[in-house]
């Protein structure tokens, strides 16, 4: 009977919990935003005239790329609080922008890929674009190995924390290389480029249209509702490890 006791709050940690509403609310409208985007991709805008079809692709490629940058921004917020607030909350956040950044990031570099294979008759090129988002994902899933590997829990959080936070720049790198190394065969969408005479906005029809919801989308509702979701599971995780060593301990 005393043992049961003693357990049964963290016992009542590990249950699963209610959803909040407001998680609710932001899945539904993220699900049903999702599949109006692909809509306006795939059926709503233009063909365009020198890619055909594989140009829709861009709809998820160019927003999966702001949506891990939204991710990693968080990553950088939940590092700098913990290392203002040593509060245990502000490192979950962390680590779910991390988790979630890279796998937006990953669908960046696939998309990116599969686009590649007709257009460039190649799946992958040492271009600078190309090559500073592979070494972003690497950071990152650096990132998860160090966080497996150190075991004091407050070393850790500490070490990742200073280490999210700096691992910041291969986005930003990522994000403005284009700009800065003209020897780059990746396209500028935004703006006419030596790569897009044009530029997509004036070269396809219906492109903004597209494009401007996917971005809202992928910016700000597919990344938040994630990481809301991997935050409860880390809660979870923290509860069940303290279940362990209380029963270990008895």
């Amino acid at each position: 009977m005393v043992a049961k006791a003693k357990s049964l709050p963290v016992e009542q940690a590990i249950q699963p919990q209610p959803i909040p509403i407001l998680l609710k609310m932001l899945t539904f409208v993220t699900v049903v935003g999702f599949l109006i985007t692909l809509v306006l991709g795939l059926f709503v805008a233009g063909t365009d005239i020198e890619q055909g079809e594989i140009q829709r692709i861009f709809y998820i490629h160019m927003p999966s790329f702001f949506g891990a940058f939204t991710a990693f921004g968080a990553t950088v917020i939940g590092g700098i609080m913990y290392l203002w607030k040593r509060d245990d909350r502000w490192d979950k956040i962390a680590v779910a922008g991390v988790e979630v950044g890279l796998a937006f990031s990953c669908i960046n570099l696939a998309t990116g890929s599969i686009w590649a294979a007709p257009i460039w008759n190649t799946w992958w090129t040492w271009d600078p674009r190309l090559t500073s988002a592979a070494i972003m994902v690497l950071t990152y899933a650096a990132y998860l190995m160090l966080r497996a590997g150190i075991e004091d829990p407050v070393r850790k959080k500490g070490f990742l924390s200073v280490y999210g936070i700096f691992a910041f720049v291969s986005v930003l790198i990522t994000l403005f290389i284009i700009r800065i190394v003209p020897e780059t065969i990746h396209p500028v969408i935004i703006g006419a480029s030596p790569q897009n005479a044009q530029g997509t906005f004036e070269a396809t029809s219906g492109v903004i249209m597209a494009l401007v919801p996917s971005m809202i989308v992928w910016l700000t509702l597919m990344p938040i509702t994630i990481m809301w979701y991997r935050y409860r599971l880390e809660n979870r995780m923290e509860a069940i490890n303290r279940l362990k060593v209380q029963l270990l301990s008895e």
